[in-house]
């Protein structure tokens, strides 16, 4: 039975993050109860409405949608029991969802209430995988003209290139692409490029379209699971600060400014740059999050964690102050 007390375990107190980035948590935000269990909370978005949507590999319920209260308002799901990325897109007048999952080793298109509309396998054509059990993708980046990049962050790092038809057109990355195993697990599109979140690689990674290198921004201490862009900055769920070696180490948020610079961290060490301009290793210093993986950041500024392996628990709201 998940209770009210293992949801909140390991929560700090008080006040959070440092001069304009300061956050304390919503106690009980999202807590729902045995009839809708969690167990790896992997993405989470909000859509047009306001609504806050959660991705867990829980089959019960892969999908949780809550208000901005924290109260249900629906689920689905029972499919995806390798649940792990999750996007939302405009397509025209509707929203759609766009789900990852490492066990069934596929991506899918859903509508918000779940019927699928599309999915997509391993691209046996592609001549880069022998069987489909090399190919488990992490997350999904999307273009403005409806094309996406699929990352298959557990597999073979390989990042696969579909247009808006859901062709694929592309496969880029790779150990022979320069692209090193165990790193590109989330990201986004930014000012056309792809930014990805390089994980246990410590870095976060800025590749043109065509897969070329252009910029790699060193986050030591950290381990870059997803980025989500608001307001001119960058937020970053840190897995935990030692992560693989001591998988009980905790994990924190950064945030960046304009050109990738850390300027505050939530639950973490203040950001120290030396003479050389690299940043110092960070760390976590309170005990608010277990492994932050996903976040979402809504038009109030309050922040909205996702965790993995961390206890059955449910999202963490910070609210701004």
């Amino acid at each position: 039975m998940i209770t009210r007390r293992a949801c909140l375990a390991g929560l700090g107190t008080g006040l959070l993050g440092a001069g304009d980035y300061r956050y304390r948590v919503v106690p009980g935000w999202g807590v729902l109860d045995e009839k809708t269990p969690v167990k790896n909370c992997h993405g989470i978005v909000e859509d047009s409405q306001g609504h806050v949507i959660l991705l867990t590999d829980h089959v019960a319920n892969n999908v949780i949608v809550y208000d901005r209260k924290g109260k249900l308002v629906s689920k689905w799901g029972t499919g995806f029991p390798g649940a792990h990325g999750l996007s939302i897109v405009r397509e025209g007048r509707r929203e759609v969802l766009f789900i990852t999952d490492l066990v069934t080793h596929k991506a899918y298109k859903t509508t918000l209430d779940g019927t699928v509309l599309q999915e997509w396998g391993w691209a046996s054509e592609s001549g880069k995988y022998m069987k489909e059990a090399d190919y488990k993708p992490s997350w999904t980046l999307h273009l403005k003209d409806g094309g996406f990049f699929v990352l298959d962050g557990y597999g073979k790092d390989y990042i696969l290139r579909f247009d808006s038809a859901g062709k694929l057109v592309r496969v880029l990355g790779g150990a022979e692409g320069g692209i090193v195993h165990w790193g590109p697990h989330g990201g986004m599109i930014d000012r056309d490029t792809m930014l990805i979140a390089m994980s246990d690689q410590q870095y976060l990674l800025r590749l043109s379209l065509d897969g070329e290198k252009l910029q790699q921004v060193d986050l030591p201490g950290g381990n870059p699971r997803q980025i989500r862009f608001h307001k001119g900055r960058y937020y970053v769920a840190h897995l935990a600060d030692n992560w693989p070696k001591d998988r009980n180490s905790r994990g924190f948020i950064s945030i960046l400014d304009a050109k990738l610079r850390v300027v505050a961290n939530i639950a973490g060490s203040t950001p120290e740059y030396g003479d050389d301009g690299k940043l110092r290793p960070m760390r976590h210093t309170e005990d608010t999050f277990l492994h932050p993986h996903d976040l979402l950041v809504d038009k109030e500024d309050s922040i909205y964690v996702a965790q993995f392996a961390s206890g059955n628990t449910y999202p963490i709201k910070l609210e701004r102050v």
